[in-house]
């Protein structure tokens, strides 16, 4: 027993020496003393423990005692505040506890009844952590209506079903009381490339009839047999980019003016990383070539004039009646001048140009001509996917920032008001209707990352009227009248930080705050938020936080590290959301992380350019050419690179857009495939993961979702959000499930992508279809 107390002993001094030295810089710095008054304790009890005196068990279990009253001082009872900040000192009371209990006296009893508590208590705490316990549990489930329906076919003819962006299927086959029983009915494997690690698949295909379109990050178009998963056909347009390689989604198009049997009489239409339009004729996937030239547009004409990789089509074509509107991915954060983020229509049948709305020219919708060679250089972008109203014929593009997005001067003044905006673009003309700005003078690349959610929804008055949903990066959701831009639930403009970053950026003074709706921000960034998995590593990050600048969450960028929350991965992003009409619940996922960043002078990053490449993707690394700084990002995370952001770390969510309010709220997946130092733990903690893609839900009752870090399908129920069915994947998944009905069998399907977790190494090609048995 000696020889087991010299080692805690020593493990206890080591502990303590960590604890002194770090949290005299944490004190020193203007932060808590716990830590380095802990510190000294445990040193204390370390020297009493090696000389054997059962005095420094004693300190231990005091410095326990002070450490559960601190934390319920600092988190009150937030369990996963709990987490890191009472594990290890938990542990060490045990020890100590054990390690000079005793049968045969008063104390050494008492010690080892402790010791015995302890364990129960460290047992139940740790298993709380695998327990999906819900943020928000519903108040009246029993109100939840079941549609009815015929469970006929109904083709998924757009990204979300169709150009509403609601991802709602009328379907009951499958439903809350059977949910458990699916069972995988095929799987089509598309072999794409796995060598490129910026290729994510976040495909989420179409059916027409008794075939799937499906598309890879290098856009081959599959065509599958939906009953049976067999091949019919492949097309491939040999598109390749330097990194972000994406493919979200198709466009089709039902030409009723020609024969059945006429070429190209149903279209498939693909857009590509290379910046190109084209068409197929669905039943063979041959090329149209009555559209464009030899069936192809060429979607960098008079959008670019340097640097052409900058710019490519990263989500699906929007086919609105006889258009196709088209928006473009702008590689972020590259140079001054990158291409234009001008939105156009093409005819559906010849690809030619109808009209182009130039953020830096909103007044004209028509091509460039004499002198102006090309669109306005510089301005905000539409990445994501539009909306589209067919009973308005109005198209709702969620716009960008320009390219730069940590850098205002060179912006075009017409574009300024559509950085980060919602714009309401009449369908024939493609002139303006109504905007409006969720961030002014974006400085933070808080694009608009979401298709806007089209449904009825009643206003003040309680009269239904048309709405539009908008989920954003920010975490708030705005909602208009989506016929004149009139807001349904109150914005507010409140005071930011508008000092403390780089002398020659001024943003904004105020920002909307969208509130009255339930707002997905973390809010106020402190000391005592900072997360980690233990509370060594937790002491790091409170370190940083106390050496990052934080200002609010419109800290203006600067030279020095800053925190940035919101942060460019939401929040919201392009999962955008669900929603039942029958209940009116709009089902969201967020993500909660917040990130570190800072302006590089010039010729500092000149010399770190010479060891250290750029990112692709403008994130991490970016030069932004032609301003006085580079820029550089990275997560906020802790010496063992575990988050810094206390969980939830992501949610799902239902939302009743009757009430305002969240009817339920659950973490999103778990940790089981993460851990510290980029080891696999294989703990399914259920402390919500970030998640990328979206939710579907169906008439019978049931929200599917598969874009958490671990590798499932779930099933949640609508009305409850109880977790009905947890499917194991291959591989984790970043796109959005569909729902279909097979026009062969009659029967109903679930299908989703599943080529791997959103920043995941483990990657797969799988198309997975899920269904009832027999």
């Amino acid at each position: 027993m000696k020889f087991l107390r010299w080692c805690f002993a020593a493990i206890l001094a080591v502990a303590a020496l960590y604890l002194v030295v770090l949290g005299a810089k944490l004190a020193g710095a203007g932060g808590s003393w716990y830590y380095a008054l802990t510190g000294l304790g445990y040193l204390v009890a370390a020297y009493l423990i090696a000389r054997q005196d059962r005095r420094g068990a004693g300190v231990v279990l005091a410095l326990l005692l002070v450490t559960l009253i601190w934390s319920f001082w600092e988190v009150g009872t937030d369990y996963w505040g709990w987490f890191p900040r009472l594990l290890a000192p938990l542990g060490f009371a045990i020890a100590a506890a054990l390690l000079f209990s005793s049968r045969f006296d008063k104390v050494g009893k008492g010690l080892l009844a402790a010791g015995v508590v302890g364990i129960l208590a460290f047992g139940g705490f740790l298993a709380r952590g695998f327990i999906n316990v819900p943020y928000v549990s519903p108040n009246d489930p029993g109100e939840f209506v079941v549609a009815e329906s015929d469970n006929a076919p109904l083709n998924w003819t757009a990204y979300s079903r169709d150009t509403m962006g609601t991802r709602y299927s009328p379907f009951t086959q499958i439903n809350r009381e059977n949910v458990g029983s699916l069972e995988l009915a095929w799987t089509y494997e598309t072999g794409r490339d796995e060598t490129n690690p910026w290729k994510v698949d976040q495909n989420t295909p179409l059916q027409i009839d008794n075939t799937l379109y499906s598309c890879t990050p290098e856009n081959v178009i599959h065509a599958i047999d939906a009953t049976t998963g067999e091949g019919k056909w492949t097309y491939d347009p040999k598109a390749d980019a330097v990194g972000f390689l994406r493919c979200r989604g198709l466009g089709y198009h039902l030409d009723a003016d020609t024969p059945e049997d006429a070429p190209c009489h149903e279209r498939i239409i693909g857009n590509t990383i290379d910046a190109r339009l084209f068409e197929l004729d669905a039943a063979t996937g041959a090329l149209c070539e009555d559209f464009g030239t030899n069936g192809e547009v060429d979607l960098r004409d008079r959008m670019v004039e340097t640097g052409p990789q900058y710019y490519f089509q990263t989500s699906a074509p929007l086919v609105a009646n006889d258009k196709i509107i088209v928006g473009g991915w702008i590689a972020d954060n590259q140079a001054i001048g990158e291409p234009s983020g001008a939105v156009r229509a093409f005819d559906v049948r010849s690809g030619a140009l109808l009209w182009a709305w130039d953020p830096g020219a909103p007044e004209t919708t028509a091509e460039p001509t004499g002198d102006e060679t090309t669109y306005t250089l510089g301005t905000p972008n539409m990445w994501t996917h539009a909306a589209y109203d067919p009973e308005l014929d109005m198209i709702y593009a969620p716009m960008g920032s320009a390219g730069t997005d940590y850098w205002l001067a060179d912006r075009p003044e017409q574009s300024r008001p559509y950085n980060t905006a919602i714009v309401a673009l009449n369908g024939a003309t493609g002139r303006p209707v109504w905007h409006y700005q969720t961030v002014h003078d974006d400085l933070w690349d808080l694009d608009l990352p979401s298709q806007p959610a089209l449904i009825d929804m009643k206003n003040d008055a309680g009269e239904m009227v048309p709405a539009l949903v908008l989920l954003t990066k920010r975490g708030e959701i705005f909602t208009f009248d989506r016929r004149d831009g009139t807001t349904l639930t109150e914005i507010e403009e409140r005071p930011v930080a508008t000092t403390g970053g780089a002398p020659d950026i001024t943003p904004a003074p105020t920002q909307p705050y969208s509130v009255g709706m339930p707002n997905f921000s973390i809010g106020e960034l402190t000391e005592a938020k900072s997360w980690g998995m233990t509370m060594f590593d937790q002491l790091t990050c409170r370190i940083a936080f106390r050496q990052q600048r934080w200002d609010g969450e419109f800290t203006p960028p600067g030279t020095d590290w800053a925190l940035e929350y919101p942060a460019p991965s939401g929040g919201f992003n392009w999962g955008s959301a669900s929603y039942d009409p029958v209940n009116r619940l709009l089902f969201v996922n967020d993500m909660q992380m917040v990130y570190a960043h800072r302006l590089i002078p010039r010729e500092e990053y000149t010399e770190i350019t010479k060891t250290r490449d750029a990112t692709p993707d403008g994130h991490s690394l970016a030069p932004m050419q032609g301003t006085p700084y580079g820029h550089e990002l990275r997560m906020w995370a802790s010496a063992l690179g575990v988050p810094c952001t206390q969980p939830p770390l992501g949610t799902v969510t239902a939302i009743d857009m009757d009430t305002r309010e969240i009817a339920w709220q659950v973490a999103s997946g778990t940790a089981s495939e993460l851990g510290p130092l980029g080891m696999k733990l294989g703990l399914p903690m259920t402390m919500g993961m970030p998640s990328y893609a979206g939710t579907t839900v169906t008439a019978g009752g049931l929200v599917f979702f598969a874009g958490t870090q671990d590798y499932f399908l779930r099933a949640y129920d609508a009305a409850t959000g109880e977790e009905l069915l947890k499917m194991p994947l291959p591989v984790g998944a970043s796109a959005t499930p569909m729902v279909y009905v097979s026009p062969e069998n009659g029967k109903e399907y679930v299908l989703l992508s599943v080529g791997g977790s959103a920043q995941s190494p483990v990657t797969g090609d799988y198309l997975m279809a899920f269904t009832l048995p027999d």
